[in-house]
């Protein structure tokens, strides 16, 4: 139905703009008229820039247009599904829906369904929906799962995804790629839209929400209005000879303390857990006035802690948080000046997406600060400032045919009403992830619900699914609960939560960490110094404790790798520099580290690929410097350390950074003779990198992850969680099982590709073996270690030291290394 711009609904929604001051901007307008005209779309605007409000007044609006009796009769059911990535920001959208609500007049209301509503509410919410659902993709498969869900989306008229370019590139995206599928088979006439930051594959973004809807019915509405971000470094009084990672950060803490007391509210963002705890520690330690004035956010914490946080950001009643990506997305902090980036944030949105949290309003500009743990990375500030500058965002990689998150989804029909396995091989390939399922494959994903795929049909425990005909359908009620409980695509290692003694949850760590304490061992979580009493019924149980000093948890999986903007950004900063373009502070600051780098070796010019050999007391050192991340770079090593050893006789010890990486022998090589372009060729890529690296291993424990999401393990009920040793267990021999017997599995083979595909980015491993052929080779062979040399060695030696035996390590060589 088309409105005029002037329409009632559009009106009374300038009205309350009007009543708070604000004027509806073009964008904004643009898509209530396109609300109107019945287009789907995506609306692509900076953070704090009111994008939130473009979508839900305009679809206020419309439903006023559309009903005359909106004010004096309750519209009953959902009209609006706003799906969010995390719970902090669903608090955050129902104030925005609640105020717009009120502020015209509409009987309606608004509620949250998450994991974290009450029973009580969930429950009201099926006799008595609410028009505004706000929800996550995960609580949208647990209602589908209900025999009624049918009745409860059957008056939905819109569909919001919000921070669309999170979930594109996660299996969370494909299941919200399932629910609009299912949505738009059971109302065809049902809008949907997209909330999305600017992406590298904007394009392909849309194409994956609105897929099946067709480019004449489809709009990308765009806000005009560039952030302003300004990126200032914090630099070290004195540039050391050496740094490594880790430690200048550290260094710089006296300089962060100081912007802190300057600002309001400042956000120090760090890129994992155990650096936020660090962090944390650090700040309070050097500066005992910051005691109960700042605070700690990420993913461990529990659930009220993290609320209190939040709510202190919002009211201004708190000084600094130190958070990692729990903070990420658009929660609206608006007395947040500051941003303080601790380390590379590894990609240009991450970073930019941080920045949006000071300034979260129109026209405001954002200003974050970044502090290098390492000198080297003040490169990357200033590569990050020109990738800002030139609107270069990373592309996210979307998950397709991840036939874990379809089995799951099946499941979940099966458990409601059951399915027409027809009708739903008709919807599912009408997604863009699963598009080019063969029927054939379909058929093997059906045998594997009713009989546990080919190589377990002889046990009873995998058949999960009846079939009657054409219809499939769960009958057992055990069956149907265990998945109710297994719901989701999120999977870590098993945690294990802490409590007190007296009771009072915490949060929650790894289950081997837990492993490794002993009672009385002290560790810090939360700010908090804990003292580890026992583990009791899948509960770490701690009192409080007034040590000084403790272990700091960690979590595995928290190194990200260099995104493929950033490796070129960092790469372009290095070329002018050997032009002799310094261009601003922090190239300024780095100069000595440069230069000493040209005094010893060399730095690759454009078009030049960098190769260093040096022989010490140590060993061997071939390092190799095509600087795409550390992700790439295992991959290369591995490759070319296994074509090396099938020219000579040779053992390698294997460490990377996101600059390059470092083969370490016993065993002198020639250079000249070794060394050579062949062992970049991309014939045999495939299997020359999986035959070296284990990929066995590697696909092994990727199975794990999709053994739980397809249901073949069970992670057990509430309060009786199973072992994560367990689990791992069961997985792996599920695995050599496919392995053995059914190789043509498709979970199974979905794990190798999906170590290929994510976690050694195979495509841009082919990019960068080419760019290197295509290069003049400069082979440099310094006497010792170089600038780019020194943080890979110590990266190599972080793995089999403590961190006293490290920083002793780091001292000695740094000393010997400074006499040149």
């Amino acid at each position: 139905m088309k409105t005029h711009p002037s329409s009632p609904g559009q009106e009374l929604a300038r009205q309350w703009f009007a009543n708070r001051g604000w004027t509806p901007m073009d964008f904004q307008v643009e898509t209530w008229q396109a609300l109107a005209s019945g287009y789907s779309g995506i609306v692509n605007a900076p953070t704090g820039s009111g994008k939130t409000y473009s979508i839900l007044m305009g679809f206020l609006a419309l439903s006023v247009d559309q009903n005359p009796d909106i004010f004096s009769a309750q519209a009953k059911g959902i009209k609006l599904i706003w799906i969010t990535p995390i719970r902090a920001l669903s608090k955050e959208i129902l104030g925005s829906a609640q105020r717009a609500i009120d502020g015209m007049g509409l009987p309606w209301r608004a509620e949250i369904r998450t994991g974290d509503t009450s029973a009580t509410d969930r429950k009201n919410q099926w006799k008595n929906p609410p028009q505004i659902m706000i929800t996550t993709p995960e609580s949208l498969h647990v209602l589908m799962c209900q025999k009624e869900y049918q009745n409860l989306f059957a008056t939905v008229e819109c569909v919001v995804v919000d921070e669309w370019h999170e979930l594109v590139g996660s299996k969370r995206g494909v299941q919200t790629e399932l629910f609009v599928s299912r949505i738009r088979h059971m109302r065809p006439e049902v809008s949907i839209w997209g909330i999305s930051a600017t992406i590298g594959n904007m394009a392909e973004a849309i194409d994956i929400l609105l897929y099946g809807i067709p480019e004449l019915r489809r709009r990308l509405i765009k806000c005009d209005i560039r952030k302003k971000i300004t990126v200032q470094s914090i630099l070290p009084d004195e540039i050391e000879t050496f740094t490594w990672a880790g430690h200048l950060g550290i260094k710089l803490v006296d300089k962060v303390v100081e912007i802190i007391h300057q600002s309001r509210t400042t956000l120090i963002f760090t890129n994992t857990r155990a650096q936020s705890e660090i962090w944390y520690q650090k700040l309070i330690d050097h500066d005992e006035e910051l005691m109960g004035r700042i605070a700690m956010h990420h993913g461990s914490i529990s659930k009220d802690i993290r609320e209190w946080v939040e709510d202190a950001l919002y009211e201004g009643n708190i000084k600094a948080v130190v958070c990692t990506s729990s903070l990420d997305l658009g929660v609206d902090f608006r007395p947040v000046e500051t941003i303080i980036q601790v380390g590379s944030p590894k990609g240009v949105a991450r970073f930019v997406q941080r920045a949006g949290r000071s300034g979260h309003e129109p026209f405001a500009e954002s200003k974050i600060w970044f502090c290098p743990t390492h000198a080297l990375e003040l490169m990357e500030a200033s590569g990050l400032r020109e990738a800002i500058h030139r609107d270069i965002l990373e592309e996210r990689t979307p998950y397709i045919r991840s036939f874990d998150v379809l089995v799951q989804y099946m499941m979940t029909l099966a458990v409601s009403t059951g399915f027409d396995e027809g009708a739903l091989y008709q919807e599912v390939i009408h997604t863009f992830a699963y598009q080019s399922v063969s029927r054939e494959e379909w058929q093997s994903l059906l045998h594997y619900l009713v009989f546990g795929s080919s190589a377990l049909q002889a046990y009873d425990e995998f058949k999960k699914v009846v079939r009657l005909g054409a219809f499939y359908y769960v009958e057992d009620k055990k069956i149907a609960l265990r998945h109710k409980l297994s719901i989701g695509t999120i999977v870590s290692d098993g945690l294990i939560q802490i409590k007190l003694v007296k009771g009072t949850y915490l949060g929650s760590i790894e289950e081997w960490f837990v492993s490794q304490l002993t009672p009385g061992d002290v560790f810090w979580f939360a700010g908090r110094a804990l003292e580890f009493v026992r583990l009791k019924e899948m509960a770490a149980q701690v009192r409080l404790s007034s040590a000084k000093t403790g272990k700091i948890p960690s979590y595995q999986g928290g190194r990200m790798p260099l995104s493929s903007p950033l490796s070129a950004m960092l790469k372009e900063r290095i070329y002018r520099y050997v032009d002799g373009y310094i261009d601003d502070i922090e190239m300024a600051t780095v100069e000595p580290i440069l230069h000493l780098q040209m005094q010893r070796s060399k730095l690759p010019h454009r078009g030049s690929f960098l190769v260093e050999y040096f022989e010490d007391k140590e060993g061997c050192h071939l390092l190799m410097y095509p600087f795409e991340g550390r992700n790439v770079h295992e991959g290369l090593a591995a490759l070319v350390a296994k074509r090396i050893s099938m020219l000579m006789p040779i053992t390698f010890t294997i460490a990377m950074n996101d600059f390059g990486f470092e083969l370490l022998s016993d065993t002198s090589i020639d250079v000249d003779k070794i060394v050579t372009k062949d062992l970049f060729a991309s014939k045999d890529l495939t299997s020359d990198i999986q035959s070296t690296i284990n990929a066995v291993e590697m696909a092994r424990r990727k199975f794990r992850d999709i053994a739980r999401i397809s249901g073949l393990i069970f992670g057990g009920f509430p309060g009786k969680q199973k072992k994560e040793r367990h689990l791992q267990s069961s997985s792996q021999l599920i695995f050599d099982v496919y392995r053995q017997y059914e190789t043509d599995n498709l979970l199974f083979l979905q794990a190798y590709e999906e170590v290929m595909i994510f976690q050694l980015e195979e495509v841009r491993i082919r990019q960068t073996l080419q760019s290197i052929l295509d290069s003049e080779w400069i082979v440099a062979r310094p006497e010792k270690a170089s600038p780019l040399s020194f943080p890979i060695i110590v990266d190599r030696l972080r793995e089999r030291m403590s961190s006293e035996q490290l920083i002793d390590r780091i001292q000695k060589m740094a000393a010997y290394n400074k006499n040149f």
